[in-house]
């Protein structure tokens, strides 16, 4: 029998901080996740895996993964990443915001980054190749970006693929003057980059891997998602462009990769050209499941939500023992559940509410009164925010569960006033609970 204590209320805050991805490589913060796919409707971290260890572990694949920013996607990425570790592959996992301007990007930006992100996981490879194509290529461009940086440590030989990586990334960052002439040279050439990043570096690198006893090479590029929907001068948004008119180059790596891509695209008239530029269907990660299309309660989702908040606090407690915990951080079962239900099964959406939550009643246990004014906030930007058009389609989804090809939904997906769910009769949509005047009805019959 577990005696109650209450929790650390500081501790707790930063553990939900809904800023901040859960690595569950990392042992202090395995014990925080909770597997939602049970109230996701299907497994797709388990398709990523199966895609690539089951289906084509000696070839080259390439997957695509979309869903709501937010919902769960960088995590479920590092459980990708710890699975293929498991099995013997060589992952390098990384977040494209980090390196890429999300507001102007370039095919030749995506693997230029990728390549510099191998060379500095793969490092014993790259310093040994210091000729070719590929190195004079970078070399070559290097000389000319004509700009003074500061000098690049950890690197000996200055004339290493790595080497010239590193410091081409160093010219370039914060420069948009230097990024832009780097392509006016680099995109004529683009085949020919790609074809010796494969020949020179890629293929050296799965070789070696697979002679140290590994299975191959996985490449994770997180965060393509959050992309900026920016026009083109020729009149093509970024995704479009980027995925749609020059997704055949970003799929031709010599090893695994999965790349996040916009859930806009998957509503677009450009899905069918999408899908044939890459060859597979996108994968999609659905919000979790708290009520059914019908409008009735879903208790695997709402199960499992409560593990997730409930293991922000006792993340060494079995599921069990911490459902007879919860009074020491709620006031009732029926706070914890509408926090559930009011993140409509949005992962940020809901550690954000609690995060809020927390810094209006600063102790536990977390009481009602807190939990509405929280989410009264929520949906008074949300609703500032609405077109009389979009309160329309907003009653037109909420009655049909459906939505259509229409860029106005496009909208209200991407502004997450839409979610996606998933069942066993394929995908429904509903709108975002936040946003429904009566605060009863968040929760379902």
């Amino acid at each position: 029998m577990c005696s109650i204590v209450i929790p650390d209320i500081s501790k707790v805050y930063r553990a939900c901080n809904p800023s901040q991805t859960l690595d569950v490589n990392c042992p202090n913060e395995r014990a925080y996740y909770v597997d939602l796919s049970v109230a996701r409707g299907e497994d797709i971290t388990s398709e990523l895996d199966a895609s690539i260890t089951l289906f084509s572990p000696e070839e080259p694949t390439c997957q695509l993964l979309a869903g709501h920013v937010g919902c769960g996607k960088s995590t479920e990425l590092r459980c990708l990443q710890a699975s293929l570790q498991r099995q013997g592959f060589h992952v390098v996992y990384f977040e494209s915001s980090q390196d890429l301007d999300m507001a102007d990007l370039d095919v030749g930006d995506i693997l230029l980054a990728i390549a510099r992100q191998v060379s500095e996981s793969l490092g014993e490879v790259s310093d040994r190749i210091t000729s070719g194509t590929l190195v004079t290529m970078l070399k070559t461009a290097n000389q000319l970006l004509t700009t003074e940086i500061p000098s690049l440590n950890g690197t000996a030989n200055a004339s290493s693929l790595r080497y010239q990586l590193k410091r081409l990334s160093a010219k370039t960052h914060g420069r948009p003057d230097l990024r832009e002439q780097l392509r006016q040279y680099l995109e004529p050439r683009i085949q020919t980059f790609l074809d010796a990043l494969n020949r020179e570096f890629l293929d050296a690198a799965v070789k070696t891997l697979r002679e140290q006893g590994k299975q191959g090479l996985a490449i994770l590029v997180d965060n393509l998602d959050r992309i900026e929907m920016t026009q083109k001068p020729w009149g093509r948004s970024q995704p479009e462009y980027l995925f749609v008119d020059r997704g055949d180059r970003l799929c031709k790596l010599n090893c695994h990769v999965v790349y996040t891509i916009p859930l806009s695209l998957l509503f677009s008239r450009e899905l069918s050209r999408l899908t044939l530029s890459f060859g597979v269907d996108p994968k999609v990660l659905p919000m979790v499941s708290v009520k059914r299309r019908n409008g009735t309660r879903f208790a695997s989702g709402l199960a499992r939500l409560r593990q997730m908040v409930l293991a922000r606090a006792f993340p060494y407690e079995s599921p069990r023992d911490r459902l007879k915990l919860a009074s020491a951080m709620f006031d009732s079962t029926t706070t914890l559940d509408r926090l559930c239900y009011a993140s409509g099964g949005h992962v940020r959406n809901l550690l954000r509410l609690l995060h809020r939550q927390i810094e209006k009643e600063q102790q536990f246990p977390l009481s009602r009164s807190s939990l509405d004014a929280a989410i009264r906030e929520r949906r008074d930007r949300l609703l500032l925010s609405l077109t009389s058009e979009e309160r329309q389609l907003l009653r037109h989804v909420s009655q049909t569960k459906q939505i259509s090809g229409n860029e106005v939904y496009q909208t209200l997906i991407r502004s997450m006033l839409v979610f996606e769910y998933r069942d066993e009769d394929g995908a429904w949509f509903d709108v975002n609970p936040l946003l429904l005047a009566k605060v009863k009805l968040i929760e379902p019959r």
